[in-house]
């Protein structure tokens, strides 16, 4: 701004003509540029700072006045010809109110620099500063012939002058120029790292790559790595190359915007590349520019939906199977009750008993989020209404999936009621005992439920709702194998479970925990 205002004085200075050669001096008019630099820069600087307040625009405003003023008469000491120059007082008074009000004004109106219209206001008030000022300076001017007047051969024609201010001039607005584009350029750089997106260039020709430091970090690289577009290629998932090939191709011969997603090479990671290719004057592609994302976040949010979603669909259909299920087994436990129920009130007591001990066991697998439950609550759970004297539970916690704890859940129930009635815990001096391990194969579960002190039981002479029950839910449902024997000492009752198709982890017998 200080070159382009003295640059305007001196090439203004061309157009005056005093009637005889005109030199200028070089100190001095280097000192008027030093003034005209140091005033405007120092004004603009002081008044766009944070913080200024309308007194500080002011104060700036009047101090850049008087710098150019002050630039505008050194610029004419500089000046060595024969006539005698003098200047009228009240008119360089009007200049220098003139500047200081121009410039001012200039000033305000650039804190409003958000709008073109206001800049354009700007740039018309200071230009009107420079010239009112100027001309008001050169009316103020008197001119004395004075043929005495040694005329000073030291100093550079007007002319030479001339040239060498204009190529300066177009030299620093060329410089402000890419200055002003450098900022832009990193302005925009410094927003799309600061929304975690990068920055990249190829050229077509050479395949150099340039990624900014967003764009290396996404791709794994270091900042100051500087890859080739082939050295780049190796970061791409191998599966993913021949898409992104494909597409990249497509885009150069068409010259669409390229668009795609694919996964790199570490496999944890996916990201979205954009470009636009850009083309030289006969039509050739140059090269690309466009930018990337790390779009993780997005595909490992789109997977977890798609797991839930089968999950969900999974659990309806689960959920639909059990309700069926269950609608069966109770209507079988129904017909089955009521068939050898001798009174109403037998069949209520009966088929109650029946109906709270499968809610028990859903009570189980449901803590267990109906994956698995513990063998070792459902014979708690039939078995806690009596003495802790009068039984005895060994074994594991072992886990039991769906389908095995709903079945043993029903037998154990038909087992303790059977015992409760007819064998030991009919009796205070009665003593049930039941084992449980898994097998050495870790393939089946063997069960022992052995019943002594109790009345003795023979064999029944027909099988009563118990024993179908038993034997259809062991033999028919888990494929397992149930064997009933009347031993003198009590009724004893073994089952071999197989344990191929339980949901349990490998880990599970250890972790479980009730």
């Amino acid at each position: 701004m200080g070159l382009s205002i003295w640059s305007m004085h001196f090439v203004a200075m061309l157009g005056f003509d005093p009637g005889s050669a005109v030199r200028y001096d070089p100190f001095l008019t280097v000192v008027s540029l030093l003034l005209a630099i140091g005033a405007t820069g120092g004004a603009f600087f002081f008044a766009a700072r944070d913080g200024a307040r309308l007194a500080h625009v002011l104060l700036a405003g009047a101090a850049m006045g008087v710098g150019i003023c002050l630039m505008h008469y050194v610029g004419m000491a500089a000046l060595r010809t024969a006539v005698s120059m003098g200047y009228d007082a009240r008119l360089v008074v009007l200049s220098l109110a003139i500047a200081i009000a121009a410039s001012t004004a200039a000033l305000l109106a650039t804190r409003r620099e958000q709008a073109f219209f206001w800049r354009l206001i700007a740039a018309l008030t200071l230009g009107a500063a420079i010239v009112g000022m100027h001309y008001t300076a050169m009316a103020a001017l008197e001119l004395t012939p004075a043929a005495e007047v040694r005329m000073d051969t030291f100093g550079g024609p007007p002319y030479m002058l001339a040239v060498s201010v204009a190529g300066g001039t177009l030299l620093i607005l060329l410089l402000a120029l890419m200055a002003s584009l450098y900022d832009q350029r990193d302005n925009v750089l410094s927003a799309l790292e600061a929304g975690g997106v990068g920055y990249w260039e190829l050229d077509l020709r050479s395949k150099s790559l340039h990624v900014s430091a967003r764009g290396k970090e996404i791709f794994g690289l270091k900042r100051d790595d500087e890859i080739t577009h082939d050295q780049f290629l190796p970061s791409v998932a191998t599966e993913e190359r021949a898409k992104r090939d494909q597409g990249f191709e497509s885009v150069l011969l068409t010259g669409s915007d390229y668009d795609d997603e694919y996964r790199l090479a570490d496999e944890a990671r996916w990201v979205n590349v954009r470009g636009r290719v850009l083309k030289d004057g006969r039509g050739r592609p140059r090269r690309m520019i466009g930018v990337v994302l790390d779009v993780t976040d997005r595909h490992e949010a789109f997977a977890a939906v798609t797991e839930s979603e089968r999950r969900q669909r999974l659990m309806v259909n689960e959920l639909n199977h059990r309700v069926k299920n269950t609608l069966a087994t109770i209507q079988s436990i129904a017909a089955q009750t009521a068939r050898r129920a001798a009174t109403p009130e037998d069949f209520r007591r009966s088929f109650e008993g029946r109906l709270v001990a499968l809610s028990e066991t859903h009570n189980a697998l449901t803590r267990g989020g109906w994956e698995v439950a513990c063998l070792r609550e459902l014979f708690q759970h039939e078995l806690g209404p009596y003495s802790e004297e009068q039984f005895r539970l060994e074994g594991p916690a072992t886990p039991l999936g769906p389908r095995q704890a709903l079945a043993l859940g029903m037998v154990i129930h038909e087992l303790a009621t059977n015992a409760a009635k007819y064998g030991a815990l009919s009796t205070p001096a009665g003593c049930l005992r039941v084992a449980w391990a898994v097998q050495a194969d870790a393939a089946t579960l063997a069960i022992e439920w052995s019943e002594h002190g109790g009345p003795v039981v023979e064999p029944p002479s027909r099988k009563g709702f118990g024993s179908r029950l038993l034997h259809l839910s062991i033999e028919k449902e888990l494929g397992g194998q149930a064997e009933l024997r009347y031993e003198p000492d009590g009724f004893v009752c073994s089952l071999v479970i197989p344990l191929a198709d339980m949901k349990t982890q490998a880990s599970g017998a250890k972790d479980f925990a009730f």
